[in-house]
């Protein structure tokens, strides 16, 4: 008998038959992921979703911190969404987002499994990291970066000589428009590469830009529809090629970066004289070794590395393109801080972080310049490590939260002019400057971004040191705008501009740590 003869030798199936069975098929798993994805009882409200895909499909993708923040209108300021398998809270509001993050920080500190993250460094270094592993992490990165002067005089000293490279390759521009965006990103991430790698890198180095590129790429795709697809079908999204594969392969490549730089130090490092974060590290690889669980191993020190050189470039140079953009926008502001720069500190000598108590103005300017850049406009997502209510509503163990920062930034309850670019948000009566509690681009609780006091030392001298020495505009002819590109970050769409010197000279302006 051959093959021929066994498959006729089954009893034949109609057409009508197989329908019965994929309609048998198609209602078994309806009714499977139903049961599945009951709701418990008094979980917050949400908009109707799709079997298997939630709500994926019916959110945008290029404007989601708007959209979330806008159906609160209908749902209220805790309501839920699933996207693909998963369960999600969306908490707005600043007393909403207090409440859960501050009050109750224990149970929302968690991070959610990450499909993306899994495939990148297996959720390990910081931001997406959790329990026992994430604390000493998080603790040795603290201790050591501030033993390195973050908060402290050296580090405001290697602060403003990277403003002096960036200075000089400005004023080469010889007026013409340019694009800052890597000139920026470029001398931010100096800051913290001298803290980690112990050196600089120059603004013409073209490995090192190629490295900055593929960060803002795959921190762009990071917030996209793709990756939400990806982490909710990880297995079936494998099989296609898309945005999803170059993400990966973004990071893989900075991990590529990083690992050689680890191997240099390797091959240099004296345990006796730690030159930079790296050569700590090892050193704590070594006195851990009995404490796997910690996580210090050279590929946990990549990890980490990973997260300190993303976060400790991206958002703060992306606040500083924001700041050239709303003072571009606004002249009249800019040369409101300019005559306050000059009042304070004048043209002899840079500004010092000892300047900013008399420099209330400025300091709201900032502020305000990172409120509605509104860098991390959906924060990243936490994990509730118990079950718990908020706001009156149960939302059992192992639910993601998104904490919308949008709508705390922008909340109508908390700001005096919430919605459009105003330094009196940050005066009061007295022109004095005042902080509101709603002011929390740096998120709250116990995943608070750890490098807020070295982004906000970076804010003021480079923003100060700037509009000391520059006035900035719009190329001629063309029109300042504040569109945006939505990623895990907002970013300015790319733009020009001009920075036209102010008169002093070089030796007047940069005469570093001196005064």
């Amino acid at each position: 008998m051959d093959f021929k003869d066994i498959i006729m030798s089954f009893p034949s199936i109609s057409w009508t038959d197989t329908q019965t069975i994929l309609l048998f098929l198609v209602v078994f798993l309806l009714i499977s992921e139903q049961m599945k994805n009951r709701k418990p009882q008094n979980f917050p409200p949400g908009p109707t979703c799709y079997p298997f895909l939630g709500n994926i499909f019916s959110l945008d993708a290029t404007q989601l911190h708007l959209q979330l923040t806008k159906m609160s209108d209908n749902y209220g300021n805790i309501f839920s969404l699933r996207l693909g398998g998963t369960d999600c809270v969306v908490i707005n509001t600043y007393t909403k987002v207090k409440e859960a993050l501050v009050d109750q920080a224990d149970t929302f500190s968690g991070r959610p499994p990450n499909e993306v993250f899994k495939k990148i460094n297996k959720c390990q270094g910081i931001s997406a990291n959790n329990g026992y592993s994430w604390k000493q992490q998080r603790r040795f990165i603290l201790s050591t970066l501030k033993n390195f002067g973050v908060g402290k005089r050296n580090l405001e000293c290697s602060i403003k000589e990277e403003f002096n490279f960036l200075y000089q390759t400005i004023m080469n521009t010889e007026g013409k428009p340019f694009d800052a965006h890597y000139l920026i990103n470029n001398a931010v991430s100096n800051i913290i590469c001298s803290l980690v790698f112990g050196k600089r890198f120059e603004y013409t180095d073209k490995r090192f830009l190629n490295m900055l590129n593929l960060m803002s790429k795959g921190l762009k795709l990071q917030g996209s529809l793709w990756t939400q697809l990806y982490n909710s079908f990880p297995n079936l999204m494998e099989l296609f090629p898309g945005p999803h594969k170059d993400m990966v392969s973004y990071f893989k490549q900075l991990c590529n970066f990083l690992n050689e730089e680890i191997k240099n130090h390797r091959a240099e490092w004296n345990p006796s004289s730690p030159r930079d974060f790296i050569d700590c590290y090892l050193s704590e690889i070594e006195k851990r070794k009995n404490d796997p669980e910690a996580g210090f191993h050279e590929q946990g020190l990549c990890d980490v590395l990973l997260d300190l050189f993303v976060a400790g470039t991206e958002t703060t140079s992306t606040t500083l393109l924001w700041s050239f953009i709303y003072m571009m926008k606004y002249p009249e502001i800019q040369e409101k801080v300019q005559a306050e720069i000059d009042r304070v500190i004048g043209s002899l000598r840079q500004p010092c972080m000892a300047d900013r108590p008399n420099m209330p103005y400025t300091d709201a300017v900032i502020h305000e310049i990172q409120r509605m850049a509104n860098i991390l406009p959906l924060n990243l997502p936490r994990f509730t490590s118990k079950n718990t209510t908020l706001g009156g509503y149960f939302i059992p163990k192992g639910t993601q939260i998104i904490p919308n920062l949008t709508s705390v930034l922008f909340d109508e309850t908390q700001w005096k002019s919430p919605h459009s670019f105003n330094p009196q948000n940050f005066l009061n009566l007295q022109g004095e400057f005042v902080k509101p509690n709603a002011f929390l681009p740096f998120s709250a609780g116990k995943r608070a971004c750890p490098g807020e006091s070295l982004a906000r030392m970076e804010l003021f001298l480079f923003f100060t040191s700037f509009f000391q020495v520059f006035t900035l505009s719009p190329p001629v002819g063309t029109k300042t705008s504040l569109e945006y590109e939505f990623g895990i970050t907002l970013s300015p769409k790319p733009f020009k501009m001009t920075a036209r010197p102010r008169g002093q000279s070089s030796s007047q302006c940069h005469d570093t740590c001196r005064s």
